[in-house]
């Protein structure tokens, strides 16, 4: 039964990574630490995903994330619907190197509304990998726990 929670899941994430399921169902929302010791929620597109274990986003250097995951790296993304929810548990490192730039950079970003391009420097990657996980299916009931 675990396997096809964490099977389902990941085909689920997998579904909305890259803008394809547009709209409010490719979001997720990820919870960092702020700077007075507080989680602090965010919802954000998934750039791209490698089912349950590591989803990145992409945001913008002057916004506050970097800052809060160099001071604590723990982290915690929700993807829910009325159908299920997923919760992953884990860690953040916020990226500014090419490499990563590259792996993350979606050909409907050279519409520049957000960045000039691959090599902007105000672009900066989000990579959460995933920890530990519970994950909940309303249509069967079927439940996960557990780490990876």
């Amino acid at each position: 039964m675990n396997q096809e929670v964490l099977r389902r899941a990941s085909e689920l994430i997998n579904s909305k990574a890259e803008y394809k399921a547009g709209g409010m169902e490719g979001y997720a929302a990820l919870s960092l630490i702020d700077d007075k010791g507080y989680p602090s929620a965010t919802t954000f597109c998934i750039t791209r995903a490698d089912g349950i274990n590591r989803l990145t986003f992409n945001t913008a250097t002057d916004r506050p994330y970097a800052e809060r995951i160099s001071k604590n790296n723990k982290a915690c993304v929700c993807i829910n619907s009325s159908a299920y929810t997923i919760n992953l548990v884990g860690t953040a490192e916020a990226c500014t190197d090419m490499e990563t730039k590259k792996e993350n950079w979606l050909p409907m970003f050279n519409d520049g509304v957000h960045w000039s391009g691959v090599d902007d420097p105000t672009l900066l990657i989000i990579r959460f990998t995933t920890e530990r996980y519970t994950i909940t299916f309303a249509d069967d009931g079927s439940y996960a726990a557990g780490s990876l």
